[in-house]
């Protein structure tokens, strides 16, 4: 149980980074799509800027908490916290241009990768900060996949995602 919980707490930057830009539908005026044709309507700068800052903010978080049992250094915590917020929205960016290649409509459901497009961006900046196994490979999927959906359909129900998936 306690290398599950240390795993969370690492992957936790790009999981709350994940959640993040919807919140920008808030800031009127300041979401316009990074290119609409290339990516869609709904990826914004300043979507994309939130996931980033808020995987920035859970690192500061993790890096005050000092908890011995983390599988990474929080000593550059900035370092850590950009990998994280870049390689989770380029990852939802990337799954997003091939959607459109596809003819696949933004909004529209596309499982599996809709759930691990930002863990497989995340996962592939901040590879090399710390040794994970197989097993914690599977843990990391196994809460996001599911978590995913969840979140969504929270975010739906209260108004912040326009999209119920």
């Amino acid at each position: 149980m306690l290398r599950i919980a240390q795993v969370l707490y690492f992957m936790a930057p790009a999981y709350l980074a994940n959640m993040a830009p919807p919140f920008q539908k808030y800031w009127t005026g300041w979401n316009r799509p990074i290119s609409e044709r290339w990516l869609g309507s709904h990826k914004t700068a300043l979507g994309f800027a939130l996931g980033v800052l808020t995987a920035l903010l859970t690192t500061f978080v993790q890096s005050r908490l000092g908890w011995r049992g983390a599988l990474a250094s929080y000593d550059e915590w900035p370092t850590l916290g950009l990998l994280f917020g870049v390689g989770a929205m380029a990852g939802d960016s990337i799954k997003s241009f091939v959607k459109r290649r596809l003819g696949i409509a933004p909004g529209r459901p596309w499982i599996p990768a809709d759930q691990v497009d930002y863990l497989v961006g995340a996962l592939a900046l901040v590879w090399s900060r710390v040794h994970l196994s197989w097993a914690d490979l599977a843990v990391i999927f196994a809460v996001g996949i599911p978590g995913h959906f969840a979140i969504t359909r929270i975010g739906y129900g209260l108004g912040v995602r326009d999209v119920k998936r």
